[in-house]
């Protein structure tokens, strides 16, 4: 089964929510249950579906806490419970930005100031959304996990590193598996239904999973996962968590993907950027890795233009212990 969301009663949702995303939303207000709450939520949808709603300030933070630090949770307070909240939980990695929806503005600037992942001061339901939901593009290209695998070919120098090179051969054969095994109308039903029942909420998630459902075709594979949809935050978290039973259920469309990039590969060499938001101590690991093998466990998304991959990091601010990395790779298609 697909990991459930961490219960809390607090919730105004249901507690068995299952997040199928890396992205989710939390909004803490003594008036969650209101008309203009419930208006902005259905317009949020559009770019987050997981919107979790709390009265209570403890509740909430633990909540937060009780996250794995894989995931990237927007919030937006009410000034009163913000000042209380956001001191505690501004340093967590899975906090990625911060929203003040108050009526004084002014007053609630003078304490959030201090906080770099407040990103907002805000007493206008449109202009809230509106923000977030311009945020939420950068945030994709920019800050959704790094997820990797290392291994260590210095096996003799007296460190264990079984459990290491473990993880990098496991996801190896893992997706060597996953493209040799045929897929069965069984399993594409149990997926597109799975999705239905997460994503019941947002009319046009609903409308993305019948399209793809009546018109998918392999050759339009590509197409499907660089859209703003389902497919690609689904496969996406599923492979950066190595979901197992997701994974297996998108293997044929995995497969597709697999098969298209073989048509376009390239026929020489080529070098290509990507820019990405790294802990201080991810990037401590990837420094002393510098000889090793490391593979990435989701597609990685690049740009053919250095400065296109730095412009994304411009039009963010870099939060505390966060570092801005700048891949270069070269891809060499006899290598391979």
């Amino acid at each position: 089964m697909v990991n459930s969301v961490p219960p809390n009663s607090s919730s105004i949702v249901p507690a068995n929510n299952q997040n199928f995303e890396i992205f989710s939303l939390i909004w803490l207000d003594q008036d969650v249950e209101s008309q203009y709450i419930q208006n902005a939520e259905n317009k949020l949808r559009s770019n987050i579906n997981l919107i979790k709603k709390f009265l209570d300030v403890k509740k909430c933070q633990q909540y937060v806490e009780d996250l794995s630090p894989a995931d990237r949770v927007v919030m937006i307070v009410s000034g009163g419970l913000g000042q209380q909240i956001v001191p505690s939980i501004h340093k967590l990695r899975q906090v990625i930005s911060i929203y003040v929806y108050c009526m004084n503005k002014e007053r609630n600037k003078r304490w959030s100031k201090y906080f770099t992942k407040v990103k907002g001061v805000i007493n206008e339901v449109d202009e809230l959304v509106s923000q977030i939901n311009t945020d939420r593009q950068i945030q994709r290209n920019l800050d959704e996990p790094f997820s990797h695998n290392l291994f260590n070919v210095n096996c003799g120098n007296g460190t264990s590193t079984s459990d290491i090179n473990g993880k990098f051969i496991f996801s190896q054969v893992l997706i060597d598996c996953i493209l040799r095994i045929k897929s069965n109308e069984e399993d594409k039903n149990e997926l597109i239904t799975c999705c239905k029942q997460y994503y019941a909420g947002s009319c046009m998630t609903m409308n993305h999973l019948d399209e793809f459902e009546k018109t998918y075709s392999p050759d339009k594979v590509l197409w499907w996962y660089s859209r703003e949809s389902f497919f690609y935050n689904v496969l996406n978290r599923a492979l950066r968590n190595e979901n197992i039973h997701i994974i297996f259920l998108f293997r044929e469309f995995i497969s597709d993907i697999y098969h298209q990039l073989k048509e376009y590969q390239v026929k020489t060499p080529i070098t290509t950027y990507r820019c990405q938001l790294m802990s201080s101590d991810e990037l401590k690991t990837m420094k002393a890795s510098v000889g090793h093998f490391i593979s990435v466990n989701s597609f990685f998304s690049t740009s053919a233009s250095a400065k296109e991959a730095r412009s994304f990091i411009h039009t963010f601010f870099i939060r505390d212990n966060l570092e801005p990395v700048l891949f270069e790779i070269t891809a060499d298609p006899h290598v391979a």
